[in-house]
């Protein structure tokens, strides 16, 4: 939650993400920090790179937990919860990270360290997350595959 939060400070989000909001704000921050603005040596470069960077990888974050985003991948998040099990899981703050039989991995914000334990200690692991995790907690798909683990 707090990748989330500070992501959506820097693109000045309040509320729900829009994807046309957030790229309009992406564009403007693009503009405004963009390497090439800066002279060769200039110590505001080495400062843009980084924070170009960082916005980049900021808009692509929001977008895979924007609304639209998730209601256009639903299809397949559902086939995956529904018909594949676990393969893997890791907890870590508050993230819980959970790659599926099928090769996805998809990443849970907001798992208190109690509820992973819950969870592992149950004895149906994947219906304790049917029922507990994939409708509470806000998620998107993570670019690693079952393979890259």
């Amino acid at each position: 939650m707090k990748r989330i939060n500070q992501y959506k400070k820097l693109f000045g989000v309040t509320g729900d993400l829009e994807l046309k909001a957030l790229k309009t704000a992406y564009r403007n921050l693009v503009k405004e920090w963009h390497p090439d603005k800066f002279q060769e040596g200039d110590p505001k470069r080495e400062e843009a790179e980084l924070q170009s960077r960082l916005i980049i990888d900021g808009y692509h974050f929001l977008v895979s937990i924007a609304p639209e985003t998730i209601a256009a991948n639903l299809d397949a998040y559902t086939e995956t919860i529904t018909n594949s099990g676990i393969a893997d899981y890791y907890h870590k703050g508050m993230l819980l990270e959970i790659t599926f039989l099928d090769g996805t991995t998809y990443e849970y914000f907001g798992v208190s360290k109690a509820l992973y334990h819950k969870m592992i200690q149950s004895d149906k692991l994947n219906r304790f997350a049917k029922r507990n995790i994939y409708p509470n907690r806000l998620y998107r798909k993570s670019k690693r595959t079952l393979n890259e683990s």
